[in-house]
């Protein structure tokens, strides 16, 4: 404006500039008089709301949009009345969902009123903020489910559906109600793993755990609580009929037929049941309690379903773990687990330097197949034996980089799992240290991977262990991440280089839109802490194509190479 230009003219271009700095907002701004009537909109409004600023003057805002609870459409107070009504700020909390009546369209928005008050004096207005949160809660919502339902099957995971069980065992303590809780095995699924591969052992448990979902009530919980382990909840069942489900549900997976290319499998499944009432003790013992049965009705002839009983538990902890046992006992005297080696490669031309071969540990059952250590690991924690296992490994994997038995390109490094007993012992510090230094290893070759939830067990001595090895060169990797959304508050106190994405949301990457955006959604969180991200369980081309697209740094997988037994050196 030139100078001596008219005061009108000034202030006319005053309010221009004024409007054009709202439109230029992203959030939607509203304003009303004292009788809540519109007196302005700015741009992000009117496309909000679905009406031009002009429609919207002197109309209340509760006729053009209404707010509802987005979990049970329950209508939301007017926030532009209680502005004036109390004098003060409202909001309509973090759950408040805008439907536009003009256009139909809904909107997950979070919404603030506040008073005008020019000079400080008395409420001229309310000014109306909309903060259109639709893709955030999106996300949420899908981070949530993710975080509590099985990636592969659609079922609800081990950690929802223990949640579920507890919860349903505290409202039975309260009242006579009854609920029963089934433990599913599955037979012979590991011949389909072992045939054709975990593409054909997916395919089929998805098609069991729609069997199984199928076979009961809407109002009971089905879940996948591990590999080929299922869990049904049935709420309000009597101990009867939930037999009846129990041998409708064996009934059904022993007349289904896998079909996989040329190949036709048979399976059969083993079902524990146990009462869930008042006097069935926490969580734990009824999770027990169902294993032990399940375990019993395996064992037997006939009928592959089994009640619980008191006995049951001694018989499966006497023919089962102490088997285990006294495996386990002569393979660390012995010296009989065995190391398999598989390869990570460097997905992205910036992964030159990073993990190259995971260690991975094995002993042979009784058929002289290799057992993993999911098959041990629940006996080799309850005998405190997992700290000595763990040693085993790391002088065993440490003294074949040393012999060079195991050869690392340059700038790779070898990552070694320890288990969360062995970060809660204080001795396994000092122990690492000398093998490192007898062996003379670089620190820099080795990468250890541990879960949140070991660390946070052990919060102390794992922040140590993990705060001298790393000053010292070792790298540490966070594994299996992805099914507990809280772990990034712990991530920022820990010294960790690498993200390792649990292997369940980098299944048919490239055709699950839900598993990529998650994994999106981790990609941007490390990114953001400044975490590379190493994919395993990758089983396919496709899904290897997408984690590098996506920015994932490090991928592992049948894909590029399964595990292979480690060979004394040449």
């Amino acid at each position: 404006m030139l100078p001596g230009a008219p005061a009108g003219a000034v202030a006319t271009e005053a309010v221009s500039r004024a409007q054009m700095t709202l439109d230029s907002v992203g959030e939607g701004l509203v304003t009303t008089d004292t009788m809540g009537r519109i007196d302005f909109m700015n741009r992000a409004a009117e496309e909000l709301v679905g009406v031009s600023r002009r429609e919207a003057e002197g109309v209340s805002l509760t006729e053009l949009v209404a707010f509802v609870d987005e979990h049970d459409r329950r209508p939301l107070p007017d926030p532009v009345r209680q502005c004036l009504a109390s004098g003060s700020r409202v909001s309509l909390g973090r759950r408040a969902l805008m439907l536009a009546r003009a256009t139909r369209g809904e909107y997950s928005i979070e919404v603030s009123a506040a008073p005008i008050r020019p000079d400080a004096g008395d409420v001229a207005g309310v000014a109306v903020v909309l903060h259109d949160v639709t893709e955030l809660r999106g996300l949420t919502r899908q981070m949530s489910y993710q975080a509590s339902h099985d990636a592969l099957t659609g079922l609800v995971n081990r950690r929802e559906f223990e949640r579920r069980l507890g919860e349903s065992l505290e409202a039975a303590r309260g009242s006579q109600a009854s609920h029963v809780m089934c433990y599913l095995d599955l037979d012979r699924f590991k011949v389909v793993n072992d045939t054709c591969g975990h593409l054909a052992g997916d395919n089929m448990l998805r098609e069991v755990a729609a069997l199984v979902k199928d076979a009961v009530r809407d109002s009971d919980t089905v879940g996948r609580l591990g590999g080929d382990e299922f869990g049904i909840l049935l709420i309000g069942c009597p101990l009867d009929k939930a037999r009846q489900i129990a041998e409708d549900v064996c009934r059904a997976i022993n007349d289904y037929r896998f079909v996989w290319k040329d190949r036709i499998f048979s399976i059969g499944v083993s079902v524990g049941l146990v009462e869930v009432g008042r006097d069935s003790g926490g969580l734990e013992d009824v999770m027990s309690a169902a294993d032990s049965a399940c375990y019993v009705a395996k064992k037997r002839d006939g009928s592959h379903v089994h009640v619980y009983s008191a006995r049951d538990e001694a018989v499966a902890r006497h023919t089962g773990e102490i088997q285990w046992l006294q495996r386990l006992q002569s393979a660390l005297r012995d010296g009989r687990f065995e190391l398999f080696v598989q390869p990570i490669v460097a997905s992205r031309e910036n992964g030159v330097i990073g993990p190259g071969l995971e260690v991975l540990l094995r002993l042979r059952d009784e058929s002289g197949e290799p057992a993993s250590p999911a098959d041990f690991m629940h006996t080799a924690e309850r005998y405190r034996l997992m700290s000595l296992v763990d040693r085993w490994v790391v002088q065993t994997a440490l003294a074949a980089l040393s012999s060079g038995a195991i050869r690392l390109a340059e700038g790779r490094s070898l990552s070694i799992n320890l288990s969360g007993q062995t970060l809660g012992d204080p001795s396994f510090l000092e122990f690492v240290v000398e093998t490192l230094d007898h062996t003379g290893v670089p620190p820099s070759q080795v990468c250890f991977e541990v879960t949140e939830n070991s660390v946070i067990a052990n919060l102390d001595t794992a922040k140590r262990f993990i705060g001298v090895l790393h000053g010292m060169g070792c790298q540490f990797a966070l594994d299996d991440f992805g099914n507990d959304l809280g772990a990034f508050t712990s991530l920022k106190s820990l010294s960790m280089d690498y993200i390792k994405i649990d292997g369940e949301f980098m299944r048919n990457l490239s055709r699950d839109a839900v598993n990529q955006a998650m994994v999106a959604a981790i990609v941007r969180l490390a990114r953001a802490l400044g975490f590379r991200l190493i994919a395993e369980q990758v089983e396919d081309a496709a899904s290897l194509e997408t984690a590098r697209d996506m920015g994932i740094d490090f991928a592992q997988g049948y894909v590029i190479g399964r595990p292979e037994p480690l060979r004394p050196a040449a």
